[in-house]
């Protein structure tokens, strides 16, 4: 029996803690994986905020929930924090076309409900026709964590995997890795894992 991927770590720790009716972000939609799974988890009177900078990753993030039979909308976060047909609109799914440093005017698209999980997904959207130039990078990425420290619930659930194979990458998962460990105790409980056989490419 082989291991679970960093990946499949990330989703089973978001399992154990996220409930249904909560609220949900994903810091960075890509190819929608973390969405759908966060919009299965928190179920259809629940709602998820995902974002990305890239109009194609929400595309393809849409495309899969439909796919999936979750209903969404696209939702400009100058427009939905807090008032506007957004508000009033029962698709649990809100794609946000934004950056993840936009992270603290989540709150309004939860609509009052609970935060129980973050999930960043870093480095670059996948696949052959996507601009790879475009990266995560830790200058919106910290500021995004930090955000999402304080939208947390109590016991939520904060998930980081990180690929530093690409350029800029293993600047990035040292960010991250510093920022994590200067978390005070009290606050939040972090772990890292990794494969230490191999160059590790994804780390949480």
């Amino acid at each position: 029996m082989g291991f679970v991927s960093v990946l499949g770590y990330a989703h089973e720790l978001v399992r154990r803690r996220l409930r249904p009716g909560e609220a949900a972000v994903d810091a960075t939609a890509g190819g929608g994986n973390d969405t759908l799974l966060l919009a299965q988890l928190v179920g259809r009177t629940g709602r998820v905020i995902a974002f990305d900078i890239q109009q194609a990753a929400l595309e393809q993030t849409g495309r899969k929930l439909t796919e999936a039979g979750i209903s969404w909308v696209q939702a400009e976060l100058g427009e939905a924090v807090g008032v506007g047909i957004v508000g009033r609109c029962e698709a649990p799914c809100r794609l946000v076309p934004a950056s993840h440093a936009e992270m603290g005017r989540a709150v309004g698209l939860a609509e009052g409900r609970p935060v129980g999980a973050v999930m960043f997904n870093l480095g670059y959207l996948p696949g052959a026709d996507a601009d790879q130039t475009i990266v995560t990078c830790p200058e919106s990425t910290l500021p995004a964590m930090e955000a999402a420290l304080r939208l947390l619930r109590p016991g939520g659930v904060l998930t980081a995997v990180l690929y530093p194979g690409h350029p800029g990458g293993a600047e990035e998962a040292a960010a991250v890795d510093a920022w994590a460990a200067g978390l005070p105790q009290a606050e939040a409980r972090c772990c890292f894992t990794g494969f230490i056989t191999r160059r590790p490419r994804r780390r949480i």
